[in-house]
């Protein structure tokens, strides 16, 4: 009976899809389900949820168990399932767009690159190097499946710094080629793909139809589209590069310099870039979650359906030896030539009994290796910063990062990065 132990318990949907798709699982049914979260009414509210799902869909088979205690929750698992935020919206994630802001710098997302992405990594590995303590202590042999943000920068220290076995994990890989064919409105069978790069600025490689090539084709469409949509940003991308990129628009408009600038403000309505889209969401969420609670809580006829998250299909090939492709988050290990070997890469990786074995991509079109190393230079340079504890290096990651770069002078970079550890207080106490 495998333990599964879930850091972030309280986040209660994202629960429901990983661990609501162990209970389908017929080799992880009978799991010993492992519940931790720092915010205890989330983490009950929670536990309610699994309960009746477990009773409702698993017979009651899984025994879930909340624990106020991290350590304990660890203790034994042979999966951890990481879905952590450090700081929450407020205040971390507001002092993450509002001061920017008062410089001139405005965001979409802020969760994975730019100056969010950095402040949010750098709060977020010493919680994670905390976490890596303990499960040396009380579970060395465990996988640690990472969901969260910023992937790249957590998975790198986590490697660097840890002989905890990682694998990041990301939707943005399966949810590439479905929704890039609905988008173009293209019905297609027998599709072969291949998706390699870094985290939420990986490639479409390859893509295929009965073996014959789907690109000139979706080129085509792409650029009859006249109507504005939500992804714009991408199919410029594509159109400027060559290639299709995994993650959204409204992500890719701050991972590479061209599209928020200040010089041409009518890049955002002409490429329909949603700025504080982040914050929107976050309030959007926390008005809504009263009626959501009462669905996943109060529902007695609460059900689900196995979701495409990698989580529980990783699991199950460990547990069955019956080999599972993803797409993961790991040591660039020769993978891809054209890229750092100290950096994360997303590559398909075969899971069996065995754990996680990534797959020799080979080189990337040149064009797209350097679009990947302008964001890797920012990964690197955080995750030194987190493990030096060296404020520089948090001059050097922001000032080399493509957006920010690209909009603010090296004074305006620096005095910015002083007011964000200032108001982070607390939250960064090393660089104080």
């Amino acid at each position: 009976m495998p333990k599964i132990t879930f850091l972030g318990a309280g986040s209660t949907v994202f629960a429901k899809n990983v661990l609501g798709d162990c209970m389908l699982s017929e080799a992880l049914r009978d799991s010993h389900i492992a519940l931790y979260d720092i915010d205890e009414k989330r983490l009950a509210e929670s536990e309610t949820m699994l309960k009746t799902l477990n009773k409702n869909i698993n017979d009651g088979r899984a025994e879930i168990v909340s624990y106020k205690n991290r350590k304990e929750a660890l203790r034994g698992a042979n999966y951890v399932v990481n879905a952590i935020q450090v700081g929450g919206y407020k205040p971390c994630t507001v002092t993450d767009f509002e001061i920017p802001k008062k410089y001139g710098l405005r965001q979409t997302i802020g969760d994975t690159l730019g100056i969010g992405g950095i402040f949010r990594g750098l709060r977020t590995i010493p919680v994670m190097l905390d976490f890596a303590e303990d499960m040396a202590e009380v579970c060395p042999k465990a996988w640690l499946l990472n969901y969260t943000n910023p992937m790249s920068i957590l998975t790198l220290a986590m490697s660097r710094a840890t002989d905890v076995k990682t694998v990041g994990l990301c939707h943005s890989v399966q949810a590439c080629v479905p929704h890039l064919l609905k988008d173009l409105g293209m019905e297609k069978e027998n599709l072969q793909w291949k998706i390699a790069g870094i985290n939420h600025m990986a490639w479409l490689l390859e893509i295929t139809s009965n073996g014959v090539d789907l690109y000139p084709e979706i080129k085509k469409l792409a650029a009859a589209l006249e109507t504005p949509h939500d992804n714009m940003v991408r199919l410029e991308i594509m159109k400027q590069f060559g290639y299709y990129v995994t993650e959204s628009s409204e992500h890719n408009a701050e991972y590479m310099p061209y599209f928020i600038k200040d010089k041409y403000p009518h890049f955002i309505e002409k490429y329909n870039i949603p700025l504080d889209e982040y914050p929107r969401r976050c309030v959007e969420q926390i008005a809504n979650w009263e009626k959501q609670r009462n669905e996943l809580t109060k529902d007695n006829t609460l059900s689900h359906k196995r979701s495409n998250e990698y989580g529980s299909y990783i699991m199950e090939a460990m547990e069955t030896n019956v080999p599972y492709t993803i797409g993961g988050n790991v040591m660039n290990t020769g993978l891809i030539p054209n890229l750092p070997s100290d950096c994360v890469v997303e590559v398909p990786c075969l899971v069996n009994s065995s754990g996680v074995i990534p797959c020799h991509v080979g080189e990337l079109p040149m064009q797209l290796a350097a679009l990947n190393k302008t964001n890797i230079n920012v990964h690197q340079l955080t995750v030194e910063a987190a493990l030096t504890r060296k404020k520089d290096y948090i001059y050097y990651a922001a000032m080399l990062d493509p957006h920010t770069s690209s909009e603010l002078s090296i004074d305006d970079i620096k005095n910015m990065c002083d007011d964000l550890i200032e108001a982070h207080g607390d939250w960064l106490p090393e660089f104080k």
